[in-house]
């Protein structure tokens, strides 16, 4: 392999996020970048622009999606192949790898050719890194949108799904993440001043705004637009949840929408418990195996390895950084993982 960088990319629909790892296989730099896709390509084309900008020469690059779901493009396989050729435009294809999960790393050509090998594979890249570095765990990523679950034994993979539809089914993908996410997904119902409500309909707050209200959501977390295109203060967010129970903010105290957001993001957090219950009634790790932590919603995951009664690891610990390198690591796992992954394939080579 040519000395040099390896930069990863993970193309989400929502954000752009992006890993350099150097020669000595040391992460360096990792950024995240607001990339709605379903308003355009040009969101990408501006945010690999920004990327490039800024970054040294890479040797490589290595490509992960999970943008060709976002409702822009009529197929996920159209999606894979328009977000392909968007990366064609930008990087050199002689020097580009597409990870396309069990089949490994694949060219530009060969990927676009096989679209349902490299849809959504971005979950496998960062649980084969932690295979890589723990025997046993159960790897959870809380992110913006989704949480994936992926159980580790013996140092190999060993979740039942691959596709979303099987994910979803068995409980390995959960759409609930900690910014994007809409409240009315959160509850059927929502207990305000002695009655259970049923949350409206409309999206008129996001988990964000719970987080916000909570004081757990982390600082440059929420990069795109609240629901009402309103600010990002703890009021605001507050007058956001208040729509949700057909009230205004002056309605009632400020802690009384704190104590309503306290009891949204619990819900969440046992939907997600309970997801990983169900994986781990079937045995797929052993007792003593920890949970390892990634994705923006670490926070919730460092609560749930409490209620298995686990130990807790970060996702950043078990990957080597360089001094420089900032606390995106583990928000950015997919992307930081699919360029070490190629690294090492290119070592292989």
């Amino acid at each position: 392999m040519p000395e040099g960088r390896v930069v990863g990319w993970d193309l989400g629909g929502a954000h752009l996020k992006a890993a350099e790892v150097d020669s000595r296989g040391r992460v360096v730099r990792v950024r995240q970048l607001p990339c709605p896709l379903w308003l355009g390509l040009e969101h990408l084309d501006r945010a690999m622009r920004q990327v490039l900008e800024a970054q040294a020469d890479a040797s490589w690059h290595a490509i992960t999606m999970t943008g060709e779901l976002t409702d822009l493009f009529h197929s996920r396989a159209q999606g894979v192949e328009t977000l392909l050729a968007a990366v064609d435009r930008h990087l050199p294809a002689k020097r580009t790898l597409v990870f396309a999960g069990l089949d490994g790393f694949l060219s530009l050509r060969r990927a676009s050719a096989n679209p349902e090998a490299v849809a959504s594979a971005n979950w496998m890249a960062s649980a084969q890194v932690v295979a890589d570095e723990l025997a046993d765990a159960l790897f959870v990523d809380v992110g913006s949108t989704t949480t994936d679950i992926v159980p580790i034994r013996g140092g190999a993979l060993a979740m039942r799904g691959l596709t979303d539809r099987d994910r979803l089914a068995c409980e390995e993908l959960v759409y609930s993440g900690v910014v994007r996410t809409p409240v009315m997904a959160l509850a059927e119902r929502i207990p305000f001043g002695g009655d259970w409500i049923r949350p409206m309909a409309e999206y008129f707050a996001t988990a964000a705004d719970v987080y916000r209200l909570t004081g757990e959501l982390p600082e440059d977390a929420d990069q795109l637009p609240a629901a009402d295109n309103g600010g990002k203060t703890a009021r605001d967010s507050a007058r956001r949840l208040a729509r949700m129970v057909g009230r205004d903010l002056e309605s009632a105290p400020m802690p009384a929408w704190k104590q309503c957001a306290r009891y949204l993001a619990d819900l969440q957090l046992w939907r997600i418990r309970q997801a990983c219950e169900r994986v781990l009634s079937r045995g797929a790790v052993s007792e003593r195996a920890p949970v390892v932590a990634a994705g923006v919603g670490s926070f919730v995951i460092r609560k749930l390895a409490k209620a298995l009664a686990r130990d807790y690891r970060d996702f950043d610990s078990l990957v080597a950084t360089a001094p420089e390198a900032d606390s995106w690591v583990s928000s950015c796992a997919p992307a930081v993982s699919v360029a070490l992954l190629a690294r090492a394939e290119l070592r292989r080579r």
